[in-house]
């Protein structure tokens, strides 16, 4: 069992070949995946997505096949994540752990959202994990559906144009940066969990930094 997980997880993360083989399709589904669903939470989205603008820089894809399709397919998965966190509300925090769900990646992307409000539904595009969670905990929050709606179409576009043109660009720009991509992932990689790191080293600094509690004086 375990050795067919990580066999699974191999291929997953094996985006090249995700893309070279499955195409536009499985981009779609993968991102679709990824927004909609709490077993998303693992899922190479940005990742994914450059390297898909790089191969098609290289030809192997159809830029036009990704762009719009994938852009729906992220707007669409986060309908139902909103609709799941609408209709389960407060319950979702008490869900018990398993594979497909983490209570504690809810609660990063509650804070995350508490933070930063609406704007939250498009920062979190950007960050593994909270992108998964962000939308049931705008459903569970309450967040107006067509307030959430125009957040999520806004987020969905730019977050899809900005990894997709950007690896496009970059493979455009680069000759034969496809035969080098796992250079051009890792650093995607990195980019991607700077930002929790950052807001980790934040909260510590500020921690460390607040007063302690005064001392009862004696009389």
């Amino acid at each position: 069992m375990l050795e067919s997980i990580r066999h699974l997880l191999h291929r997953l993360y094996d985006v090249q070949t995700l893309v070279s083989q499955g195409g536009p399709i499985l981009v779609c589904v993968i991102v679709f995946i990824e927004t909609g669903f709490f077993v998303g939470f693992f899922l190479p989205g940005d990742s994914l997505l450059v390297t898909a603008g790089v191969l098609a820089a290289a030809g192997k894809i159809p830029l036009v096949w990704l762009l719009a399709p994938v852009m729906l397919c992220a707007i669409v998965g986060d309908q139902i994540g909103y609709w799941i966190g609408r209709a389960a509300g407060s319950a979702l925090y008490k869900r018990e752990d398993s594979f497909f769900f983490r209570r504690n990646h809810l609660q990063r992307a509650h804070d995350f959202y508490e933070k930063y409000g609406g704007k939250t539904v498009i920062l979190a595009r950007f960050i593994p994990i909270i992108r998964t969670f962000c939308p049931p905990v705008a459903g569970a929050a309450g967040m107006p559906y067509s307030r959430y709606l125009a957040y999520d179409i806004l987020g969905g576009i730019f977050w899809v144009a900005t990894t997709v043109l950007g690896g496009y660009f970059l493979g455009r720009s680069i000759p034969n940066i496809s035969q080098r991509i796992h250079y051009v992932i890792a650093v995607v990689i990195f980019l991607s969990i700077l930002p929790p790191i950052i807001s980790i080293l934040r909260s510590g600094r500020g921690a460390s930094k607040s007063p302690t509690t005064a001392q009862p004086g004696r009389d």
